[in-house]
């Protein structure tokens, strides 16, 4: 049975990628986990992997719909009593090219991405203040510069103002925020396997457990990380 005085790391878009590679890192670290994610399969196997209930839950969430969110921190709260860390992880990309994705699929990236995480923070605000936590959210290298034609870049843009206006709003409230912005990860997310030795989930979840573990009065604002070999 875990330890009471666990803390407790709350991720969403869990069941692979990026989510899995932190889940399992966080699970070594000692930490009991929410883990959510649509696909509920993947993510059972997965909570089950890391000690089952008493470690670790899987919860069904989709990150659009507000009742969802408040769900997913519900759970929380009632299976471990706390929330200490949440990372907003959950999004998805697309095509490049204004007349490539469909306006729908468009729609959807929008409200997973951009919408989803900021459901996310508000969820999780009052229980990250109370245990003066951690927030984290999956931006990118592209939520830095634009790329050509991509939707998903304006996507992470937004995130990526959307974590520097959330760390000055829990400015002196003991909450710290970290932007997390990949370069090329060889996960799920590319139908193609990159051609350039890209990063692995395991390494972005080994920045993110890094940031994490920074003693209270650090707050690591920004970890843009990038395969050796990417140029840009």
């Amino acid at each position: 049975m875990p330890d009471d005085d666990s803390k407790v790391f709350l991720i969403t878009g869990a069941s692979t990628g990026i989510g899995a590679a932190t889940a399992r890192r966080a699970a070594e670290a000692g930490y009991r986990l929410i883990l959510a994610a649509r696909s509920e399969d993947k993510l059972r196997d997965l909570a089950e992997e890391l000690g089952g209930d008493a470690r670790a839950l899987a919860v069904r969430c989709d990150v659009t719909e507000w009742d969802a969110q408040q769900a997913l921190v519900q759970s929380a709260l009632d299976a471990y009593g706390r929330l200490d860390v949440a990372f907003a992880n959950a999004g998805f990309g697309g095509a490049r090219g204004f007349k490539s994705a469909t306006p729908e699929e468009w729609r959807e990236m929008v409200l997973t991405n951009v919408l989803g995480a900021a459901l996310t923070i508000r969820a999780a605000y009052d229980a990250l203040v109370e245990a003066k936590g951690h927030l984290l959210l999956t931006s990118s290298v592209a939520g830095r510069r634009a790329l050509p034609g991509s939707f998903y870049s304006v996507t992470k843009h937004a995130v990526t103002a959307m974590g520097e206006a959330a760390r000055q709003e829990f400015n002196d409230t003991g909450v710290r925020v970290t932007l997390i912005e990949p370069g090329m990860v060889d996960t799920p997310f590319f139908d193609k396997p990159p051609k350039m030795r890209a990063l692995e989930a395991d390494d972005i979840a080994r920045a993110v457990l890094f940031a994490v573990q920074q003693p209270p009065h650090v707050d690591v604002n920004e970890l843009l990380i990038r395969p050796t070999a990417q140029p840009g």
